[in-house]
């Protein structure tokens, strides 16, 4: 058996429920089930139906997101996301270059690191070498004036983990930013890239061997064994290049707001939900949500 999810932005509502009672009737599913009125709901199919994504198309204009997925297992037992522009909302190496003074150049490189066409690591050495001479002090600067977090991320973390779940944040960032943002948040653990620096100031290089793609594949790998589950109990979730390979290795790999040639590549995509879009596409009604 498969279910299909329907969701919107929390603060929107605009899931209506003849949007709702249309495509189970069009498609033959099963008993609607609210999982927040004007906001979520989801409907038990036979089969993944061929027009999924001619439909998917249709109801992104409308500002809804739609999740065909198979039932079973639905609930999983790990959380491992993403950090920059997934659980915060922004790019922390970008606001850095911004109070070093080389802001667009950072920027414009990170955008093209995140969409996959430049190599992560080298990107990364590059866009460094531009902070050399920052003071550290900056980064608790931008800890306390530029950070925002992502609604519903405190939702997500403390239901799952309300139900034995573990949440792990892995980041292409750096720890002095996943230090703060993973107790903020409630994170179990955290893996990221360190900064170097001397005298106060950063140096502009970063420790090797650099946190990429494959770090955050082994990451997933080695925190599923460690919790003596399988990949496929790992909800996975992230916005950039560098997060394709454990969103297609999770059991459920959750592309949010992610850039267009990243969301072309994974089967979950969510463009108009928040985090607690992930507890929607594990079957958890508002209701069942914990903390926030």
């Amino acid at each position: 058996m498969f279910v299909a999810t329907l969701l919107t932005a929390p603060a929107r509502g605009q899931l209506d429920p003849a949007t709702a009672e249309s495509l189970r009737n069009a498609w033959g599913g099963g008993a609607l089930r609210w999982l927040a009125p004007g906001e979520a709901a989801e409907f038990p199919l036979p089969a993944i139906p061929e027009n999924r994504w001619q439909v998917w198309e249709a109801l992104q204009a409308r500002g809804v997101d739609l999740i065909v997925q198979r039932a079973e297992g639905r609930r999983k037992r790990l959380l491992i996301a993403d950090m920059d522009s997934t659980m915060i909302g922004q790019e922390c190496i970008d606001e850095l270059a911004d109070l070093a003074g080389v802001g667009p150049r950072v920027a414009a490189i990170t955008a093209r690191a995140m969409n996959g066409e430049l190599d992560f690591e080298g990107a990364l050495r590059e866009r460094v070498g531009l902070l050399a001479g920052l003071p550290e002090t900056v980064i608790a600067q931008v800890l306390a004036e530029r950070i925002t977090y992502t609604p519903g991320g405190a939702e997500l973390i403390a239901t799952m983990k309300a139900q034995g779940g573990y949440a792990l944040l892995v980041s292409g960032g750096f720890t002095a930013f996943t230090t703060a943002v993973a107790a903020h948040l409630g994170f179990d653990a955290h893996r990221a890239n360190t900064l170097l620096a001397e005298g106060g100031a950063l140096t502009g290089r970063v420790a090797e061997p650099i946190l990429g793609r494959a770090a955050k594949v082994a990451a997933l790998e080695e925190f599923t064994a460690r919790l003596g589950i399988t990949p496929a109990e790992a909800i996975a979730v992230g916005d950039g290049a560098n997060d394709l390979g454990m969103l297609h290795l999770a059991g459920t790999g959750v592309a949010l707001h992610a850039k267009p040639a990243v969301a072309a590549q994974c089967e979950v995509r969510v463009n108009h939900g928040d985090l607690t879009a992930l507890l929607y596409i594990q079957g958890y009604a508002r209701d069942e949500f914990v903390g926030g």
